[in-house]
């Protein structure tokens, strides 16, 4: 009906389809929290490796190229064999601030539970936990505000490349994923209207038909996994409680220094 949803970033009528209400809600990061991570790993070895006398030019961009495309593959690959039992910090998502639900461009990331123990795996796996459970938080948000969430469909390089984060969004959310078979979804999208547009098909559901590509992968939750995250959620809700709380303090802080200088 007429209900506005609380936090997220638009509710229009017919901004997605005619007839129907589009609302837009995301994360201010994902991917990008995966790639500031590993240019965190990689920059002093980059540095290293241009500074190097025993390299050729070719050589030192091979290797640098190398590093690069497969970093995160590798992360991905140590985090998956990761036992439970194994000391995994908890991550904030927020490296880029937070947009939703609820926006503040202000927030931090955070870890907790650094030890001389935890290796890039562990923080790597962190963060992807803490990237699914910002997702469940924006759920939270629709079916605390009466939606029904019945489908969630993923897109884009992370679905397409990480079956790691998929399956674990998918224990998170404790609930199955499919991944589109086009790796240019918003573009075939686009081509769905134009055909509607240019009177080839009538209606948007005819052309969603036609050139639908379906699904290539569906996860399907581990429920033996839904007890764990469950417990890790509400640790992340508290340390998300906790980061606010300590933003608040810095910008009242800051605000004060300004008053007075």
């Amino acid at each position: 009906g007429k209900k506005l949803i609380k936090g997220i970033c638009g509710q229009v009528d017919g901004s997605v389809l005619p007839g129907y209400t589009g609302l837009e809600a995301g994360q201010a990061g994902f991917g990008d929290v995966l790639a500031w991570f590993s240019n965190l790993v990689l920059t002093p070895s980059i540095t290293l490796i241009k500074k190097s006398n025993h390299l050729t030019e070719q050589e030192k961009n091979s290797l640098i190229a190398d590093l690069q495309a497969s970093l995160l593959v590798h992360l991905s690959e140590e985090a998956s064999i990761l036992s439970d039992k194994e000391n995994i910090p908890l991550a904030l998502d927020w490296i880029n601030g937070r947009r939703s639900p609820d926006v503040d461009e202000t927030l931090q990331g955070a870890l907790l539970g650094l030890n001389m123990g935890t290796e890039a795996a562990h923080i790597f796996k962190s963060l992807v936990e803490a990237l699914c459970f910002g997702s469940k938080k924006i759920i939270d948000r629709f079916e605390e505000e009466g939606l029904r969430i019945d489908e969630i469909i993923a897109i884009g390089g992370v679905a397409n490349k990480s079956s790691l984060v998929m399956q674990t969004m998918a224990d998170v959310l404790q609930r199955t994923i499919k991944i589109a078979a086009s790796t240019q979804t918003p573009a075939l999208g686009a081509a769905m209207y134009a055909t509607v547009a240019s009177k080839i098909y009538d209606f948007m559901d005819e052309a969603i038909s036609a050139m639908g590509p379906g699904f290539k992968d569906v996860y399907q939750p581990n429920r033996d996994k839904r007890k764990r995250y469950e417990q890790i959620y509400l640790r992340y809700l508290k340390l998300a409680k906790t980061a606010e709380g300590y933003s608040t303090i810095d910008k009242e802080l800051t605000l004060k220094f300004i008053d007075e200088n």
